[in-house]
């Protein structure tokens, strides 16, 4: 299966591709400031694609649980110094995480080529940035917005309504030309999703892919692997999400999402080698 993101291709089928998460914010849940000034943020980015990293996925606006959003021109002032350094220092592919259209544009004039929208690709304008540029789009599933999404979350069947959803994002990409081969799909893993949520989508994720479209895997670090583990601090979730990478992977998920590229790395290689050598 192949994603086209401007003047790249990538063929996903054989091995996966990871994404390296760079948040330039304050208030991010798992390293929120760490990498808030350009210069460290540009040097974790180069960091990670020398891990392995094959895109860098850049977001100036937090979307944990309870986040209060900023506007678009405070987005762009975080994102835009780092994805233009970058931009110049690596040929990683860099994505930009947003949901404002405005932003996504200038992040793309800027060297970004994907747009990592976890508003679904609902908005219209969104959709004629992507038309318009040829970048990659990525439709995230989210019941509700970051500071309400966890207030009780509920459905009556959390795998149908998710993949309905995502059905509905590809089939208005296409109706507004948008060719489907640029689109990658996210279930939005503790986006509006309670512990139990969370376990049905990933037991059930071969059902996404009757979608038919590469599908993006982000658990790294998130608070459910807490409660799956019955350990609370953030730093024992390294290795369920590593866990979990090798899991997704035997799963046919196609795109990693993680913090920690090296070791995420490392599991996808491995499981995608077991995995050959057992067919």
């Amino acid at each position: 299966m192949l994603w086209k993101v401007r003047n790249r291709t990538f063929d996903l089928s054989k091995n996966a591709l990871l994404m390296g998460v760079l948040n330039v914010t304050p208030d991010s849940f798992s390293d929120g400031g760490r990498w808030r000034q350009a210069h460290d943020a540009v040097q974790q980015g180069l960091k990670m694609v020398r891990a392995g990293a094959d895109i860098l996925d850049i977001g100036g606006e937090s979307s944990r649980p309870g986040a209060t959003p900023v506007s678009a021109q405070e987005e762009l002032e975080r994102i835009l110094p780092v994805l233009e350094t970058l931009a110049k220092e690596t040929t990683a592919t860099l994505c930009v995480d947003t949901q404002k259209p405005e932003v996504a544009k200038e992040a793309l004039r800027a060297g970004a080529s994907i747009v990592n929208d976890i508003g679904g690709l609902q908005n219209p304008a969104m959709r004629e940035v992507l038309l318009q540029s040829g970048a990659g789009g990525i439709a995230m599933h989210m019941q509700g917005s970051p500071d309400t999404m966890q207030n009780a979350p509920a459905y009556l069947d959390v795998v149908e309504e998710v993949r309905g959803y995502l059905r509905e994002a590809l089939w208005q990409c296409e109706q507004d030309g948008i060719p489907t081969d640029c689109i990658v799909l996210d279930p939005g893993i503790g986006f509006g999703k309670t512990a139990d949520h969370n376990r049905l989508l990933l037991r059930e994720l071969n059902q996404l892919r009757q979608l038919q479209r590469p599908i993006l895997i982000g658990v790294s670090r998130k608070s459910f692997l807490s409660a799956m583990s019955g350990k609370p601090d953030i730093q024992d979730r390294f290795w369920p999400t590593v866990a979990l990478t090798s899991y997704a992977r035997f799963c046919n998920a196609a795109i990693f999402r993680v913090h920690d590229v090296c070791a995420n790395l490392q599991a996808l290689r491995d499981s995608e080698s077991l995995v050959e050598a057992c067919a």
